[in-house]
Parts: structure tokens; sequence; C-alpha cells
């Protein structure tokens, strides 16, 4: 679907997009199947998709899979797709947030309804893009894998190293519980209308050989957002002024017998040092974590 068929659709339906929703669509069909191909979509799969737009990657990923369950919160978009027939028998449209879905109970629903394996493809407005990422490490396992359109700084944060500046709290998370499957670049102009930035379609898989625990992760979630909520200061004042509850003689005798310096920067640590950390200074404490 070319820019021009675009912007004639949406003219037709008295539509005018959202900025605040982010919303751009990718324009060449060739390109949502080359997007499919890479996000492993098979016969087999069910998958959930975040973000229908105007359904060119949907019915992509709908060539390749059993079942499609796809999520539109613009309710002008999911009724142009439905008007318009844009979607094949093997997807569900859904007008709804997806973000304020239970996901958990949707895969195993999809999983009882048609079973076979899950995957997720999402193509979201930037700014709800880290809130998803980190919610999909909570169901990493439940996943065979996920794929998520990302802004390129973001997917450059994902798996950053360690001593760079986009290494983050969302990397440390990631470096433990999730290994990079492959990214594919996207330049502005295949989208419309066409962004500042260009994006990234990464996939990601399950990777839990530190076998975390259920409250594990929204432990060093909480450590690591203290240490580089003030990236300037030391470690140690750090994760004191982080509001984690520990007193400074406490912390620093806690950060010597993990071998941590506490005059170190949150940038120079490394993941499995903040799940060490994370352990001891919050045994109990997760379960009021955000």
């Amino acid at each position: 679907m070319s820019h021009t068929e675009l912007r004639a659709m949406l003219s037709k339906h008295g539509l005018h997009l959202r900025r605040e929703l982010g919303q751009n669509f990718i324009v060449e069909n060739q390109i949502a199947e080359r997007l499919a191909e890479r996000a492993g979509i098979e016969s087999c799969d069910s998958v959930i998709e975040v973000g229908t737009g105007l359904g060119m990657l949907t019915r992509a990923l709908a060539k390749r899979a059993k079942f499609v369950l796809s999520f539109e919160i613009d309710s002008g978009l999911a009724r142009v797709v439905q008007e318009e027939g844009l979607l094949p028998e093997n997807v569900s449209l859904i007008h709804a947030d997806a973000l304020e879905q239970d996901l958990g109970a949707l895969i195993a629903e999809l999983t009882r309804e048609h079973g076979g394996p899950v995957r997720l493809v999402a193509n979201l407005p930037f700014s709800s893009a880290t809130p998803l990422m980190r919610r999909l490490l909570d169901h990493r396992e439940q996943l065979v894998d996920w794929s998520v359109m990302l802004q390129m700084e973001v997917a450059d944060r994902l798996f950053a190293p360690v001593g760079t500046r986009d290494y983050g709290s969302l990397a440390v998370l990631h470096h433990l519980c999730a290994e990079l499957e492959g990214r594919v670049r996207l330049v502005a102009k295949s989208f419309f209308p066409v962004p500042k930035v260009d994006s990234a379609f990464v996939c990601l898989r399950a990777n839990d050989k530190l076998k975390l625990s259920p409250d594990d992760l929204r432990k060093v979630e909480r450590v690591a957002r203290a240490a580089f909520g003030q990236r300037r200061k030391t470690l140690e004042n750090a994760l004191r002024g982080g509001g984690l509850g520990v007193e400074r003689e406490g912390l620093r005798e806690v950060l010597e017998s993990l071998a941590i310096d506490p005059r170190a920067r949150a940038e120079t640590i490394h993941p499995e040092a903040f799940l060490a950390l994370a352990r001891v200074l919050l045994p109990g404490a997760a379960d009021g974590a955000e």
C-alpha cells in the first residue's frame, strides 16, 4: 500500500492520524513480509499482535501463522480495517489497549484454543515501547519469542554493553534473562507518515541461564533504577538516595562483601553483580515493587 493509497483510505473514512499515539504505518508489503519471516512465524503458531494499524504487518503474519489475535487501540483504525475487509479470516481484531490486558491469561487462552506455540509481535508508539519490553520479560517463559518495532535508540539500549552511555536498567534486565535473536534496521521512509528517526525490528528469546526466581527481576529492577537514577554519583551514594531503605554502613559492608567498589558508578557494574546485590539488599522486599 503506497503513501498515496494510505492517504486516500484515511481521507475516505475521515481519519486523521493522532500524533500522541505515534501512528506510523509500514508502507511496503515486501517489508511486512520480511519482518514476518524474521519473526520466525510458522504455520503452527498463534501470534499476539500489538498495534494492527491498517493491517499491513497483520496480513503478513496471518499468511504464516495458524491464528493472529491483533489489538488496536484506535477505534477509527479498527473500524476501517473491518469495513474495508483488510484482515484475513484467521485474524481476530480486538479494539483495546494491549498494555491493559492480562498478557499471561491471553497466552494461556491461545494455547488452549489453538494449540502450538505463542509468539508476540508489536509495532507500538515509541512512548509505549519500554513499558511493553519490561512486561514481556515477566512472560518470557510463556512465549517462544517476541519481536518488537522500536525507535533505534531504544533498541540500542536493550543490550548495551557495560561501560557505555546506553547501558542502564533496561540493559541490565535483558542481559540477565533474554537474548537477541535478530535485528532489522528500517529507515524512516519505510513508514507513513515518515518519522524523524529510524527504527529497529528486534527479535528476542528468553535465556534464563541464571535461573531468576519470580521476584528476582523486580528486585534487580529496583536496585538498578536506584543506581542509574543518579548516574553521576558513586554507586554507594546513588543507592543510599534511591529509596531502598538501606543504611550507609550496612550498604558499604554489602558492597565490599560482593567485591563491588562503593566508589564505582552504575555503568561499570555488570548485570550479574546487580543480581547478587539485589538478592542481598532486598531479600524479601520485591512484592511491593512497581
